[in-house]
């Protein structure tokens, strides 16, 4: 009796046991299936982001060369507007200088005329009827010959004044109607250049919406610099070397900065995470002039991820200096460029907050302290 109560109580044991294990495997298997289902959705959602983030980046890259379009074209319209008011001032002074000229020619004919009309050359005629003397008729002659021929030269320079009074009012006219249209193209360009401001600042702020992670912010920036660090040694293999470029290890502390302004980010110090500043960050002003350290040879003028628009310049022996961030690039590839020229002017391409300009020197391939070499 006591044996069949043993095993009906255990059999009773096991009967409750066997539902409430079921009910723990159950339980952990739909735990494993959420983690896995929140892994896959995860995942989704940031190749989403990636995917939304790279088409970002491509329309950052569009409104940075539409901006770097409307710029040169600014540049480029005062440049020609600097020209042609020069080239008005020219053609003023010498108008004066001839109204001048003329209002003299005039008071000179007028003496002449007045002289001619009081001794009485103004009838040829009657003066050589009155001389009786054969020698005072040739004397009377010769006198006014010489006087007439004086008089007649004055009146072709005085035509000749006239006619170039006239050309140069024609040319004042020509110039201030380019200027007029260099000035409405101005306007248009400034408007033009507003509106692809306006979508740039669209385009960056969806890109902050679009937050990473310290993770994935620091792997963008080890992206970015590998892209310009792979571009770099592509260009040095490229590069032919030229005789007249004798690089900088002799110019140490000797250059000049290819801006003004306070370094806000310097070599060396950290960037994100272990990643640290390869140059220097300068604030500029929008639209200030880049100037190139020292001669070179442009290799790369173009856009480049992280470093919105850049200039890369060779200087021989393997030295070579970057500039990024640009506002518009006024050099090609190939163009070749002396100390001290504007090779650009300075923004804040790349989807950067404020203008400025990143500045590097390499020696083959490693970035150096540019504050070694500039001043």
């Amino acid at each position: 009796m006591v044996r069949i109560c043993s095993f009906a109580c255990v059999f009773s044991l096991s009967c409750l046991a066997e539902p409430f294990q079921n009910s723990s495997e159950n339980n952990a298997n739909k735990q494993l299936t959420d983690i896995k289902s929140a892994i896959s959705d995860t995942r989704t959602d940031i190749k989403k982001v990636s995917k939304k983030r790279k088409a970002l980046e491509a329309q950052l890259k569009k409104d940075d060369l539409a901006i770097s379009a409307n710029a040169k074209n600014m540049n480029k319209n005062r440049v020609a507007q600097a020209q042609i008011k020069k080239e008005l001032s020219s053609l003023s002074t010498k108008k004066n200088a001839l109204l001048t000229d003329k209002k003299q020619q005039e008071q000179i004919l007028a003496k002449q005329l007045r002289a001619a009309y009081a001794s009485g050359h103004h009838d040829y005629l009657k003066l050589l009827l009155n001389q009786k003397d054969p020698a005072s008729i040739q004397r009377t002659l010769t006198r006014y010959k010489y006087v007439n021929n004086a008089r007649i030269e004055e009146i072709k320079q005085f035509r000749k004044t006239i006619d170039e009074l006239v050309s140069i009012e024609q040319k004042q006219k020509t110039k201030a109607a380019d200027l007029s249209n260099i000035l409405n193209r101005l306007t248009q360009d400034k408007k033009a250049l507003e509106q692809n401001k306006k979508k740039r600042a669209n385009t960056i702020a969806s890109l902050k919406k679009e937050q990473l992670s310290k993770e994935q912010q620091l792997n963008q920036l080890l992206s970015d610099e590998k892209n310009l660090t792979n571009a770099l040694e592509r260009l040095a293999k490229k590069v032919t070397p030229k005789k007249n470029l004798v690089g900088l290890s002799k110019l140490k502390r000797k250059l000049k900065w290819p801006v003004s302004g306070k370094i806000r980010h310097r070599f060396g110090t950290q960037k994100h995470g272990y990643i640290k500043w390869k140059g220097v960050l300068k604030t500029a002003p929008i639209g200030e002039q880049v100037k190139v350290i020292y001669d070179g040879s442009v290799i790369f003028s173009d856009w480049l991820k992280g470093y919105g628009l850049v200039t890369i310049v060779d200087h021989g022996k393997g030295y070579m200096s970057l500039y990024g961030h640009n506002q518009t690039l006024l050099k090609q590839v190939g163009d070749y460029v002396e100390k001290g020229e504007t090779i650009s002017l300075v923004g804040q391409s790349g989807g950067q907050p404020q203008p400025g300009l990143y500045f590097e020197i390499r020696h083959v391939g490693k970035a150096v302290n540019p504050k070694l070499w500039c001043r």
